[in-house]
């Protein structure tokens, strides 16, 4: 590639400092004569922000042209604002779809803001050029014809350079130069080479986007004459210069799909420049280049201060002595490796030589908080946006909820007015689709007090926002609107239940009476036992919310004590026959079911009672209870009454529990239900256990008993420490099971004993070392040290008095 290396020659300036020149002088200075002023740049670089700054203050064009969408031509006065703040994106979107968006992100150190900036403080008109967004929204990704070719890169392989990062900033970042002209022109013959080799790179659709700049190059050119500059990729500038015809120019642009757009300002992030973000940007450091242009002069000095003062904010002990030593060492660095002047990389070094002893650990902190860094801009009120998110702007401040750049926890007290609004906010949002806050595993306590979620504001979410304004003007009324249509379109059950439970935790009260009836009528056409078990723990913990969050939830527990019912009956045959995996699965819905009716009220609600013809509602049943303070009458004969919720759902575990077709893990759990809910006693608990473990059994159904008695974190091994009795009967099974069947056992039992605390494996291990009680109660020669024959009653009397206090 001789005609690039030449090139790349020619981008060598010459080491100087970058001074202004006045336009009298820019023709001496290497200005382009006659001809628009072609500023070609890389986006985002502080370098090519410096040389376009210097080249403009020298040009001082009367129009400048950005590459850029031209329908934002009536937002650019914005930039000018107070309230604006880089780094910021002008967010493009399909009226008719908002998802298909696009955005073209903006620093303080981008070449295109500081033109933008200029020119508004200068009285020069500015345009943008580039293919408008209804062309490019229309269009989706486009067309690759082949590989897609990296500029900087190959200018970086013809100059020597194993790293174009490196060559950039050596070339650009970390030099100056007297003419400011010179770098522009310099790139524009390397690209020039670059465009002879590779034509369009790989990507076709850049001939359709030069074709347009040339056009609005053409109408600039008309109303100012030859006073105009460009700035735009330095990859376009050769077709900018190249010679076709206005018709030529026109022919491509004919037919290319179109769709109705709206465009704003929206706030954009520091990480979101970088690529590991997910947005390709084309930098790394966002951070260290933001430096790079804002500091004036000793740009290491001034970047080791700063991470100075972060390491010390970090409780890193870092003096002045460091600061001094890791600035020598970066500039030591820079001069062995033939560099300018010290970059990120040398920079780095001597950080982690210095300050960090050789650790990467708080250089990553160094990386992630100034590297990179957490910055958000901030657009004025004045900039357009649907009506949906003006809404949620007004929710935020009146909540005290400001957007930020890094991820936060918000600790919510439900009974504070203030921090219900909030949860409900974050709820009516997560049901539109914008993710602001998550609730944060193990920590959002649903159903009580408080709750708990993770806030982490991106700058995507104005899209999910501009999405979400189809349902709706303001939050409530889009979560509604969505929440009914969400109802009436599920199939699932379990995912209604999941509906109603959002609905009451984000307070949509109008949308409860469809989310209801799409409940009710799923749940009785639906036969499959698992989806009614799988549904009811949404619903018994919807239950809940009444309690703080002052929801009515009387037809709701309707839904769940006739589901609760229904699975009582059904559950028993549906979980005959299955296979391992299968049972496993139900295993997980079986414990769901069982904390769900222990939520719900003892008998279902009753019905309400008939008026009378005055409107007064009549008295009650004889049946019902009387009051407490009475007399119950005497027993009459007759059918007695009819069992509560609890007691059906215990008389089910007892048929799952004594069932031979019912697989081992499933009644290994029935057993353990009942047995920590009182309703089996420790002699019957040890008698099916020996069942289950007894010779007759196969190995394989006796270590799933078990796992199922024991295992899944249900603080079965703390019951085996406690009552070796049980213990003995799995150490016998244990000891007997044949050789060649304890291999295939083992993974179960590992899996099984594997989740206990450690300090619970070291006490079985100790009862299994000296040897547990076989079968019969333990004799108090072998019992646990510290633990009783029985339970002590008056001792355990004793906390009530705490629990009161500490409960209310």
């Amino acid at each position: 590639m001789p005609g690039a290396t030449a090139a790349v020659a020619a981008t060598a300036p010459v080491t100087a400092a970058t001074a202004p020149v006045t336009a009298a002088t820019a023709a001496s200075r290497g200005r382009p004569v006659p001809g628009p002023l072609l500023l070609g740049v890389r986006h985002h670089g502080p370098g090519s922000a410096r040389a376009v700054l210097a080249a403009l203050e020298a040009g001082r064009p009367k129009a400048v042209l950005v590459e850029g969408p031209p329908e934002a031509d009536g937002l650019v006065a914005l930039a000018a604002e107070e309230g604006m703040r880089p780094p910021v994106a002008l967010l493009a979107h399909a009226v008719e779809d908002p998802g298909r968006a696009a955005f073209w992100p903006m620093a303080e150190f981008s070449p295109e803001w500081v033109a933008v900036r200029w020119a508004l403080a200068h009285g020069a008109e500015v345009r943008f050029v580039d293919l408008p967004a209804a062309h490019t929204l229309a269009a989706g990704d486009g067309e690759a014809s082949g590989p897609r070719v990296d500029p900087v890169a190959e200018l970086a392989a013809a100059a020597g350079y194993d790293d174009a990062e490196r060559w950039w900033e050596d070339v650009v970042e970390l030099r100056g130069t007297a003419d400011p002209f010179a770098p522009f022109e310099a790139l524009a013959e390397a690209m020039g080479a670059l465009r002879e080799e590779h034509g369009h790179g790989g990507h076709a659709r850049d001939l359709v986007r030069e074709a347009h700049m040339r056009i609005r190059l053409r109408a600039a050119r008309k109303e100012f004459g030859d006073d105009v500059a460009v700035v735009c990729g330095a990859w376009h500038v050769p077709a900018l210069r190249r010679r076709t015809t206005l018709t030529a120019d026109r022919a491509l642009l004919k037919g290319l799909p179109k769709v109705r757009t709206a465009l704003t300002w929206v706030p954009w992030t520091h990480r979101r420049l970088a690529r590991h973000s997910g947005y390709g940007a084309g930098i790394d450091a966002p951070g260290w280049y933001a430096h790079l242009f804002t500091a004036a002069d000793r740009p290491v000095v001034r970047w080791m201060t700063k991470v100075a003062g972060l390491l010390r904010d970090e409780d890193v002990p870092v003096s002045s002595a460091h600061v001094i030593e890791a600035v020598r060492l970066a500039d030591t660095l820079a001069v062995l490796r033939g560099r300018p002047l010290p970059g990120l990389d040398e920079t780095t070094d001597a950080v982690r030589a210095v300050m960090c002893d050789g650790s990467d650990v708080p250089l990553g902190l160094v990386r992630d908080r100034l590297v990179v860094g957490d910055v958000l801009g901030a657009v004025p009120d004045g900039a357009p946006a649907v009506p949906l998110q003006r809404d949620l702007e007004r929710l935020q401040r009146s909540l005290r909820l400001k957007p930020e750049a890094h991820e936060r926890e918000l600790d919510l007290d439900l009974r504070k007015e203030t921090d219900a609004a909030r949860g409900r906010l974050l709820h009516r949002l997560r049901l539109l689709g914008v993710d602001w806050g998550l609730p944060v595993p193990g920590r959002a306590s649903t159903g009580t007090f408080r709750e708990s979620w993770r806030l982490y504001w991106q700058p995507e979410l104005h899209v999910r926002v501009a999405e979400a304004g189809v349902w709706g003007t303001t939050v409530e009324a889009a979560a509604t609107a969505k929440a009914e249509a969400l109802a009436a379109a599920a199939d699932d059950l379990a995912a209604v239940t999941a509906l109603a439970e959002q609905c009451l935790l984000a307070g949509l009260t109008d949308a409860l009476p469809a989310v209801l009836r799409a409940l009710a009528d799923r749940a009785a056409l639906d036969a499959d036992v698992a989806h009614l078990a799988q549904a009811l723990p949404a619903l018994a913990r919807s239950l809940r919310y009444g309690d703080v969050r002052a929801t009515d939830t009387t037809a709701l527990g309707e839904v769940a004590a006739g589901l609760a019912e229904r699975v009582c009956v059904g559950l028993p045959p549906a979980c005959a026959g299955l296979d391992a995996d299968a049972a496993t699965e139900m295993r997980g819905r079986l414990d769901g079911v069982h904390a769900a009716i222990a939520l719900l009220p003892a008998r279902p609600p009753a019905a309400p009672e008939r008026s009378a013809a005055d409107g007064s509602t009549a008295a009650p049943p004889a049946t019902t209870r009387p009051p407490a303070t009475t007399q119950p009458p005497s027993p009459l004969p007759g059918p007695p009454p009819a069992p509560g919720l609890a007691e059906r759902w215990g008389g089910a575990l007892h048929r799952l529990a004594t069932r031979d077709r019912v697989p081992g893990v499933l009644r290994g759990r029935a057993v353990r239900l009942l047995l920590d809910d009182g309703r089996l006693g420790e002699d019957e608990a040890a008698r099916l256990m020996g069942l289950a473990l007894s010779p007759g059994t196969a190995p394989a159904d006796g270590a799933a008993w078990i796992e199922g008695f024991v295992g899944g974190g249900s603080g079965g091994g703390l019951l085996l420490v406690h009552d070796e009795r049980l213990l003995g009967l799995v150490d016998a099974w244990l000891s007997a099971v044949p050789a060649d069947a304890f291999t295939g056992v083992l993974p179960l039992l590992r899996r099984t004993f594997g989740a206990y605390e450690p300090g619970v494996r070291r006490a079985l291990g100790e009862l299994v070392a000296r040897g547990p009680a076989r079968g019969g109660a333990a004799s108090p020669a072998v019992a646990t040290p510290g633990f009783g024959a029985a339970l002590d009653e008056e001792r355990a009397d004793a906390v009530l008095p705490l629990l009161q206090l500490i409960l209310g």
